[in-house]
């Protein structure tokens, strides 16, 4: 899949409007600066972890921050990410959109057992692959990671 991700810099706009330092955003997400500084300039994906604190840190949805619409906030917003639910939704897409795990595989560019320790809430679904689930089936990422229960779907 295409994955032309632009977080970097809504990463940075938002830092900046804020008046923040690269340092202290990176403080408050417990990681080095130089690391905060690699998501800003996007030479390294951010973790999903890292950009659901980031989010709710400045209190804005992870659709925002992936460019999948402009909506700031939804309401009855969770904090974590609920790797059951997530994985469950991803499940429920899955079988509506009536493809198989090895499928969504070959969509994703990933092993075929990626998919079944994502739907089991093994691991939280990784960033890259958010980004291009929810951009090729029109899905809120703060849905599909459990964040939000409405909306499910997005116009982007």
């Amino acid at each position: 899949m295409v994955r032309n991700m632009n977080y970097g810099t809504k990463m940075k706009d938002i830092r900046t409007e804020n008046l923040y330092s690269q340092e202290f955003v990176a403080e408050k997400l417990h990681i080095k600066r130089s690391t905060y500084k690699e998501y800003e300039l996007q030479n390294s994906i951010i973790p999903i972890t890292h950009l659901n604190e980031f989010c709710n840190y400045f209190n804005i949805s992870i659709d925002l921050i992936l460019g999948l619409n402009d909506v700031k906030k939804y309401k009855n917003t969770r904090e974590k990410i609920d790797r059951k639910l997530s994985g469950k939704r991803l499940k429920e897409l899955r079988k509506e959109l009536n493809i198989t795990q090895k499928k969504l595989a070959s969509i994703l560019n990933t092993d075929i057992s990626l998919p079944s320790k994502y739907e089991k809430g093994i691991y939280p679904i990784a960033t890259a692959y958010v980004y291009d689930i929810c951009k090729k089936y029109h899905i809120s990422a703060d849905y599909l990671l459990g964040k939000t229960d409405n909306p499910k779907y997005i116009n982007s």
